[in-house]
């Protein structure tokens, strides 16, 4: 077998398996159910079920989506896939938790029982049904999800440190993260958030880094809508994961270098500065503060590029000091316990998973599972992090309940 036929085949097989465990379930929830109803959503399942295989299988063999514009129907047509088995995998975990439950009480009638022998315990309706309504629900709310990938959200945020210099003193920073032009499809949209940008008059703009999802190329409808941002002290920014090209298999190494010499080129043209392993110095009314640029140190398997120590040195004498880090699991890992003397530090990376749920008590994504610092403001002693929730999107073509971020930080002395 091919690898090319490997790729889909696999996905196809586990799906149909899928299908057919869930469908278990279908058949307990309906079975009080009039034998024509039951033959109609019977029907419909296995229809819906064969066209999401074949809509799957036919964009995979034919290299469509490698190869698909952002915002096109070859793109939406997955989503939709892959969002439908996303829910039947939310049905059968109920489903499962009820056989575990099953076997369970078999094992202790067999063990118990002064007859021994094999006893049919029946699945139940009750768990059959809220697995499927769950797994119903959640398929909603992404389809609704789509809607929400550009409804940009201004995060204001106040950050006190007592050793600002009084010159900086109320300095309004914008944080952009992880705009993955690549995944963009509405100009329109993206120039409103970037008049938010404009509208909050910033004195320093900082981007942390996915600029695009893998080719430099993704930038060239983007560049002049990008190209606008501007404040007094600059525009600064520094290279996420996905901006190396590490997810794609490129003709040659020269190819893959070329790609991102490319996208460095491309930062230059739009004005930005780009740090990599390196400080510089912004300064405001004589006085001065050191903003250090790392390129990726990522963990969980992501790559680790950037050199702490080398962006560091140099900056020892300046009192306060502002590192962009992409990956916020950098934090924990090397800024805490090395570098006390970094006063705030910004990264992105997480996109709050795109999906979760906030209010001003409560907040949850799922993603909170693999990065303890997930989105928005952490403190440890006098060190702070600040995690943007991305500016685009990657992967699912939407976003629920973790809207698209844009973040204005104050910072304060006192």
């Amino acid at each position: 077998m091919s690898k090319k036929i490997r790729s889909f085949f696999f996905p196809a097989a586990t799906f149909v398996l899928l299908d057919f465990y869930v469908f278990q379930g279908v058949l307990s929830a309906i079975h009080s159910f009039s034998a024509i109803t039951q033959s109609g959503i019977i029907f419909s399942y296995w229809i819906i079920s064969l066209v999401a295989v074949l809509v799957f299988t036919a964009l995979m063999q034919a290299n469509m989506l490698r190869t698909a514009k952002p915002g096109s129907i070859a793109l939406h047509l997955f989503a939709m896939v892959v969002g439908l088995y996303i829910a039947k995998v939310v049905a059968g975990v109920f489903l499962l938790t009820d056989d575990i439950r099953r076997v369970a009480q078999g094992v202790f009638q067999l063990v118990g029982s002064s007859a021994p022998g094999l006893v049919y315990i029946g699945r139940s309706s009750l768990m059959s049904l809220a697995g499927l309504a769950s797994g119903f629900f959640l398929y909603v709310v992404l389809l609704l999800g789509f809607n929400n990938k550009y409804r940009y959200k201004l995060h204001r945020h106040t950050l006190r440190f007592t050793n600002l210099p009084v010159a900086f003193n109320g300095i309004k920073i914008i944080q952009l993260s992880d705009i993955h032009s690549g995944s963009l499809a509405n100009r329109k949209a993206v120039q409103q958030g970037l008049d938010l940008i404009m509208e909050a008059k910033p004195d320093l703009i900082l981007f942390t880094g996915d600029l695009v999802n893998d080719h430099a190329q993704e930038m060239h409808d983007y560049i002049d809508v990008f190209s606008q941002l501007g404040a007094p002290l600059g525009v600064y920014s520094i290279l996420g994961n996905h901006d190396y090209g590490d997810y794609v298999t490129w003709a040659s190494a020269a190819h893959k270098q070329h790609n991102l010499q490319h996208l460095k080129q491309i930062h230059a043209d739009m004005g930005w500065r780009l740090l990599l392993n390196e400080h510089t110095v912004l300064e405001r009314n004589g006085e001065q503060i050191a903003l250090l640029g790392v390129e990726n140190w990522g963990a969980k398997g992501f790559a680790q590029y950037g050199d702490l120590e080398k962006t560091y040195r140099g900056s020892e004498k300046y009192v306060f000091k502002l590192l962009m880090s992409h990956d916020p699991s950098h934090w924990e890992a090397q800024v805490l316990p090395s570098y006390p003397d970094i006063d705030l530090t910004l990264s992105g990376h997480t996109h709050g998973m795109q999906f979760g749920f906030e209010n001003s008590f409560f907040r949850f994504s799922p993603v909170q599972w693999v990065y303890k610092q997930w989105a928005g403001l952490y403190e440890r002693a006098s060190q702070k992090l600040y995690v943007n929730r991305g500016f685009g999107f990657i992967g699912y073509q939407g976003r629920v309940g973790i809207l698209p971020e844009i973040t204005l930080l104050e910072l304060i002395r006192g």
